[in-house]
């Protein structure tokens, strides 16, 4: 697993050195073939913890341990980036090379790979995303759904337990979101990759195992899907939206006790109002 016991990460700002707290004492378990989604504002140390978790940062107090192994020993950084891999919120800022296949590969030969194992990898990850097609195109004509799927096949080429998404769909349509969704689910559900999504899309947090709501660099909510969008007054004095239908049973059930205001889906909605 990946453990984070009392972390904080200290930042120091502006000329005058001002100190920022951007993490807080944060302690979380991150257990394998989980996928968990971590909520919060802007500012609130989402992608802060996302980066401490391959090492591309270092606690100023606290720990972080992948699979027992201590972020803060540099003679490991190799082995823990390894099994942890990034995906970031541009993926023009992860692409590389000139076609797809050789951005896929890229990874694979700085590490000194054979070419038939190179080859081998690079076919499995193109097939895993559903990019084989685009194999022999260039990067930069891709759609920004179809560039995101690029990005995340260098990651899994390099076969990682745990990916990190940092607000991967940010900058996406709504079609090309829905693509790296799918992408996620199935590497979570079919590959037992752990997946950690840091999200600000609401609709994307109900389909993780758990959910982690944070605000001022502190862990303020932690639960399943139901546990944590049934509050939906609290989430909302943290200015964060919930989903249109656990608000719509929040409002409903102080008409109908029957309908309670853990339900998340269209479906179950419908359920539970035409049995």
């Amino acid at each position: 697993m990946i453990k984070v016991d009392g972390l904080t990460h200290i930042f120091y700002s502006g000329s005058q050195k001002k100190e920022v707290k951007a993490l807080n004492n944060v302690s979380l378990e991150i257990r394998e073939g989980e996928h968990i989604a971590v909520l919060g504002h802007n500012g609130c140390g989402k992608s802060t913890l996302a980066k401490h978790l391959n090492a591309l940062l270092l606690p100023t107090e606290g720990k972080v341990q992948v699979d027992d192994v201590d972020t803060a020993n540099e003679a490991d950084l190799w082995a823990i980036r390894q099994k942890v891999g990034m995906v970031f919120q541009n993926p023009d800022n992860q692409l590389v090379a000139t076609t797809v296949e050789e951005d896929v590969a890229f990874g694979l030969e700085n590490i000194g790979l054979e070419s038939e194992l190179i080859r081998q990898r690079v076919d499995e990850a193109l097939a895993c995303v559903g990019m084989t097609q685009f194999r022999d195109k260039a990067p930069h004509l891709l759609s920004g759904g179809q560039k995101q799927r690029l990005a995340i096949a260098g990651v899994i080429a390099m076969r990682p337990k745990y990916i990190i998404f940092d607000e991967p769909t940010a900058m996406l349509d709504p079609s090309g979101r829905q693509e790296v969704i799918r992408t996620m689910q199935q590497l979570n559900r079919e590959e037992n990759i752990t997946i950690v999504n840091i999200t600000h899309f609401m609709e994307e947090a109900v389909l993780a195992d758990r959910v982690v709501v944070m605000d001022g660099g502190r862990i303020v909510l932690e639960g399943n899907p139901k546990e944590v969008f049934s509050q939906v007054d609290y989430l909302k004095q943290m200015h964060l939206d919930v989903p249109p239908i656990a608000e719509l049973a929040g409002l409903l059930h102080s008409e109908r006790p029957d309908i309670t205001t853990d339900i998340l889906t269209i479906e179950e909605m419908v359920a539970k109002l035409c049995p």
